[in-house]
């Protein structure tokens, strides 16, 4: 890996290269001296090659931001690198883990699911539900507000509309199918 900076007196029509400061002499070092040992750890670590080079990118960052730590007199030079790598590559997987799930344009194609974004789309869909739901009778609305709206148990859906639990379930059923009937001619007119 090449830093862009000279190791020579400067050629004749060339500029001189800068001289190096004592922490990026101490980065280069430590990327010439562990660099590939990095590298290999952390490619075993997350199985991926460009994840593994920003993991030795970060460690050797975090390197340079710490370079007081680094001396022979506190312990092994390796270890504290290794340790650094190990950690970097804990932190990625947990932001991995509480970051929303990235979805690409495509969703509708694999799950055969539009995303709700349209506000427009949205109020159409609710619509659509609104008049499918006053086609039911009474008792069957009843049931379904009292099951999915207000999320009852079918125990509990019929101590409050005052009928037994298997009238419940059997309003719940044809009042789903009933849905469907009028929701699939919805769609398809």
């Amino acid at each position: 890996m090449s830093f862009g900076f000279g190791s020579g007196p400067a050629r004749r029509g060339r500029l001189a290269a800068p001289e190096r400061t004592p922490d990026e002499a101490l980065v280069i070092m430590l990327y010439q001296e562990y660099g590939r040992a990095l590298l290999g750890y952390s490619c075993r670590l997350c199985r991926d090659q460009q994840q593994a080079e920003d993991i030795v990118q970060e460690t050797l960052l975090r390197a340079w931001r710490q370079g007081e730590r680094l001396s022979a007199d506190r312990g092994s030079v390796r270890a504290w690198l290794f340790t650094v790598a190990r950690n970097v590559w804990i932190d990625m997987v947990r932001a991995r883990q509480v970051r929303p799930v990235e979805v690409d344009g495509k969703l509708a194609e694999v799950t055969g699911v539009e995303p709700l974004d349209d506000p427009a789309r949205e109020m159409d869909d609710k619509l659509t539900v609104e008049k499918a739901l006053a086609s039911l009778s009474v008792e069957h609305r009843a049931v379904l507000v009292e099951v999915y709206l207000k999320d009852k148990s079918a125990q509990d859906a019929g101590a409050a509309l005052g009928i037994p639990p298997g009238t419940v379930k059997s309003r719940t059923y044809y009042a789903l199918r009933a849905l469907r009937g009028t929701l699939g001619q919805e769609v398809s007119a």
